[in-house]
C-alpha cells in the first residue's frame, strides 16, 4: 500500500490531537475536526498530466473556527470546544454544507468559493464609502472582475439547548431534509431549516437515574430509507428503529444482541462489550460495529448473532487489568467500511490499524507512523506477538506496544482505495491497491 502524508505536526498541544474525520460524498473533500475547535478542510487535486502520482493528494482548502469554550451557569458546567463528529450534507449547488458538533451545539456550514469581485457602483467608491449623492452625475453598470481564488465558510444553522448531555453522534437522513443527533440518553430529529425545536424520537432516561443500566453510544440513519435509524448501547445491544410506528421509538422494532458465553464472564465483560461505532453499509444490508477486542458485521434479517467477528486485538485480553487501571480500556475506537462493503477498517494501539477483508477472510495490520513517511513509500505488514507466544523477526510483543499511541478515528473513501487515519494530531492518508496487502 502506497502512503501519502497530509498533516505530521510535532510538539503540540491537547488543542491539536484530532477528534473526527470525515470523506464528503463524492470524497473530494475530507475534513477532520480537533479539541479545539477547529475545522480543517482538505481538497485533492486534480489529475496533473506532468505529475501522475500527485491525483490523489489532498491539501488545505480551508481552516475555520467551529466551536469555542462555553459555560453553562445553571449547572456550572465547562462546555468543551471539542468536535465530536462532522457529517457532510449531499451537494446541490456550487457550494458544500456540513454539519459539526461539541458536546452541546450542533452548527451547519456552508463552504464557498468566490474568484470574482463586484465593481463600479454608483453610491460606493473603491474603498466602499457611500458617496455623496450630489457627485454623482452619470449611472454606470457594476462589472464582476476576476480575483484571487478566495474559500468562504459562513454559519448558517446554530441548533442549540436541545440536549442535557453529551452529543456523540449526528446523522444526516436520506431525504436530505432532517438529521439527527444523539445523547448518552435521547435521539433528536431536527429539520435542517428549523433551528428552535427538535423532535425527541429515543428517550431511554429512566424515571430514577438510579435504575440507569445502559446508555447510548453510537446511532445512525440507514443509507436509503429515511423512516429506518440504528443505535447501539454500552450494553453491547443494537436496536433498529421505524419512525412509522410511533413518534417516540422507545420500542424498537429488532433489537441485535449476542447471547454471553457464561463461562467467558469477567469482572471487564460489560466494558468491553459496548459498542463505541455502528455503521450501515453503502447498501443498507448490513451493520458494522466496534466494540473493545472486536469488530463486527450483523445482518439486518438475523437478530440473534452476528454474521462476521473479527479479533483486532485479541492479545490483549490477558493486559485487561492494566487497561482498566490506565482508562485505556474505556476507548471508543471507530470503524469503517469500503466502497463496496467488502472490507472493513477499524484502528488499534501503537497507531497500529487493522483491515479485514471479508471474501477472502484475510486481514493485515498497518502502522500510521513518522518512520515510512515518505510520499509513495510502501507500508509493512506488522504483527504483535502475545505474551509468552514464539517472535519471528520484526514481530512487536505485546508487553512493547504504546498505549498513548492510538487510533480512534478513520474514515474510507466512498469510492476509491483511500482511506484518512487520525494518530493523535498528525493525519495519514493512504491509496492504493489493498486487497494485495492482506496476509
Amino acid at each position: 500500500m502506497r502512503r501519502n502524508v497530509i498533516m505530521e505536526t510535532e510538539d503540540r498541544g491537547p488543542a491539536d490531537i484530532i477528534s473526527t474525520v470525515e470523506f464528503n460524498h463524492t470524497g473530494e473533500l475530507l475534513a477532520t475536526g480537533d479539541k479545539g475547535g477547529r475545522v480543517v478542510i482538505f481538497q485533492r487535486e486534480p489529475e496533473s498530466k506532468t505529475e501522475p502520482f500527485a491525483q490523489g493528494e489532498y491539501n488545505v482548502y480551508s481552516t475555520f473556527q467551529s466551536h469555542e469554550p462555553e459555560f453553562d451557569y445553571l449547572k456550572s458546567l465547562e462546555i468543551e470546544e471539542k468536535i465530536n463528529k462532522i457529517r457532510w450534507l449531499p451537494q446541490q449547488n456550487a457550494a458544500h454544507f456540513l454539519l459539526s458538533t461539541n458536546d452541546k451545539t450542533i452548527k451547519l456550514w456552508k463552504v464557498s468559493e468566490r474568484d470574482k469581485r463586484p465593481e463600479g457602483y454608483n453610491l460606493k467608491d473603491e474603498e466602499g464609502r457611500i458617496k455623496d449623492i450630489s457627485t454623482v452625475t452619470s449611472l454606470q453598470v457594476p462589472v464582476l472582475k476576476p480575483m484571487d481564488l478566495m474559500v468562504e465558510v459562513s454559519p448558517r444553522r446554530v441548533f442549540a439547548n436541545a440536549h442535557t448531555y453529551h452529543v456523540n453522534s449526528i446523522s444526516v437522513n436520506s431525504d436530505y431534509e432532517t438529521y439527527m443527533s444523539a445523547d448518552d440518553l435521547r435521539i433528536n430529529l431536527w429539520h435542517l431549516d428549523i433551528t428552535d425545536r427538535s423532535f425527541n424520537i429515543v428517550d431511554i432516561k429512566p424515571t430514577n437515574m438510579e435504575d440507569l443500566t445502559e446508555v447510548i453510544t453510537a446511532a445512525e440513519f440507514h443509507p436509503h430509507h429515511c423512516n429506518l435509524f440504528v443505535y447501539s448501547s454500552s450494553k453491547g445491544t443494537l436496536r433498529l428503529c421505524d419512525m412509522r410506528e410511533a413518534a417516540l421509538c422507545d420500542k424498537h422494532s429488532k433489537l441485535f444482541e449476542e447471547p454471553e458465553d457464561p463461562s467467558a464472564r469477567s469482572f471487564f465483560s460489560e466494558i468491553i462489550s459496548s459498542v463505541s461505532d455502528v455503521k450501515f453499509s453503502h447498501s443498507g444490508r448490513y451493520l458494522l460495529t466496534r466494540d473493545y477486542l472486536t469488530a463486527k458485521v450483523w445482518d439486518l434479517n438475523m437478530e440473534s448473532k452476528p454474521l462476521e467477528t473479527y479479533q483486532v486485538h485479541d492479545y490483549l485480553r490477558s493486559k485487561l487489568c492494566s487497561l482498566y487501571e490506565n482508562d485505556c480500556i474505556f476507548d471508543k475506537f471507530e470503524c469503517a467500511w469500503n466502497g463496496t462493503d467488502s472490507v472493513i477498517m477499524t484502528g488499534a494501539y501503537n497507531n497500529f490499524f487493522r483491515m479485514f477483508d471479508r471474501n477472502t477472510k484475510r486481514d493485515v495490520t498497518l502502522e500510521a507512523s513518522r518512520e515510512s513517511s515518505k510520499p509513495r513509500a510502501v507500508l509493512k505488514p506488522r504483527r504483535v506477538c502475545a505474551a509468552g507466544g514464539k517472535r519471528r523477526k520484526d514481530d512487536i510483543s505485546v508487553d512493547s506496544l504504546d498505549f498513548t499511541k492510538k487510533i480512534l478515528h478513520t474514515a474510507w473513501h466512498p469510492t476509491e482505495n483511500i482511506i484518512a487515519i487520525a494518530a493523535t494530531n498528525n493525519l495519514y492518508i493512504f491509496q492504493d491497491k489493498l486487497n494485495n496487502e492482506m496476509h
